[in-house]
């Protein structure tokens, strides 16, 4: 008799305002999950935070610049290894048990923590990084703070709590103009603003209040946007793809450029010197290990003409869509995305939950 497939559940959509991006990483990761090994169940979760059957991945792309969404289906919820199936009239049917799950979700209430912490009460195991290193790697201001802790090499900024109304003088002069003003725990360029007038300051801080009441500040740096994907595989390796560098018509990489102009362009490799390329590769995966990283990342930099290399931040679920560039920089590097998602589950299914 052949063994039989392993379940895993795909979780995307959620609370945050990359609910939409998250639909779309994840319609790529149901096309290219080895059906022949895994037997896949969607969940979405909807802006209201309802768990839901969802459709497959013909429903979630982006089509004509309208972003999809999870909107309604037959209501579950998670119970120890398995989801529970809610019907009418309070009668429930138990689905089969979960494996593990991939919990692509991008952003607060999912990237940050939280389902994680909710995996590991139901001894579930999952894609992807940890409690405390989604937690950390979310909050862009620790990030920063325990990447230069280890020595890695970040750029000028200022955090405003929710207490602080703008930046002082002192503040200003040492960070310079421009400066990009951004939600300290958010991704997908929501919430961005390039300030290049200090008299647009305080309007750029209320835009990133709109979503999240921390707002970091951060100078800007003169140089070339590059990434780099990091994968853990089942034996425990850690090791970099080849970087990518980001090259869009916008003034900088906001939300549009990312995901609906069709001007960006990714060098696979980046065309860096050999010495450059491998540092960024060293970097990525030091800042990987910093945080506490498992499964997946990818790790933005920022490199000068100088050929100085600054870590940007970490992305603990990065974006999986048709444009974006973790999956891209690994088939060049020689893993495809069916096999990258096939690591990504051996890896999970080989850590297990609990402390480790």
């Amino acid at each position: 008799m052949s063994e039989p497939k392993i379940r895993v559940a795909v979780v995307f959509g959620g609370r945050s305002t990359e609910h939409a991006i998250s639909c779309v990483s994840a319609a790529s990761v149901l096309a290219n999950v080895d059906t022949e090994r895994f037997d896949v169940l969607p969940v979405g979760i909807t802006p209201e935070g309802a768990w839901v059957l969802a459709p497959g991945a013909s429903t979630l792309a982006i089509e004509g610049g309208a972003l999809p969404s999870v909107t309604a289906g037959t209501e579950v919820v998670l119970s120890g290894p398995r989801f529970v199936e809610l019907r009418e009239a309070g009668a429930s049917g138990v689905l089969d048990d979960v494996d593990v799950v991939i919990p692509m979700l991008h952003g607060a209430y999912g990237e940050d923590g939280t389902i994680q912490g909710l995996l590991e009460m139901s001894g579930i195991p999952y894609v992807g990084s940890g409690v405390l290193a989604s937690a950390v790697s979310m909050d862009k201001a620790f990030t920063k703070r325990i990447l230069a802790a280890e020595g890695l090499p970040v750029g000028e900024y200022e955090l405003l709590t929710r207490n602080d109304r703008t930046l002082s003088q002192e503040q200003r002069d040492r960070l310079g103009l421009p400066v990009f003003v951004k939600p300290c725990r958010a991704g997908s360029s929501h919430g961005i603003s390039k300030v290049t007038d200090w008299a647009e300051l305080d309007d750029a801080i209320a835009f990133a209040r709109s979503v999240d009441p921390k707002v970091l500040v951060e100078a800007a740096v003169a140089g070339r946007e590059v990434e780099c994907g990091v994968l853990e595989f089942p034996d425990g390796r850690v090791e970099a793809s080849l970087p990518a560098e980001v090259q869009t018509d916008s003034d900088w990489y906001d939300f549009e450029a990312k995901y609906l102009d069709e001007s960006l362009e990714l060098h696979i490799p980046a065309k860096l010197d050999d010495a450059v390329l491998e540092k960024v590769r060293a970097l990525a995966v030091h800042a990987f290990k910093a945080v506490d990283g498992e499964g997946l990342a990818r790790v933005d930099f920022f490199v000068t003409d100088d050929g100085d290399v600054l870590v940007n931040e970490l992305n603990t679920m990065p974006g999986c869509t048709p444009s974006s560039a973790y999956p891209k920089m690994w088939a060049v590097t020689g893993i495809d995305f069916k096999t990258l998602v096939s690591t990504l589950i051996d890896t999970a299914l080989a850590r297990g939950s609990g402390l480790r």
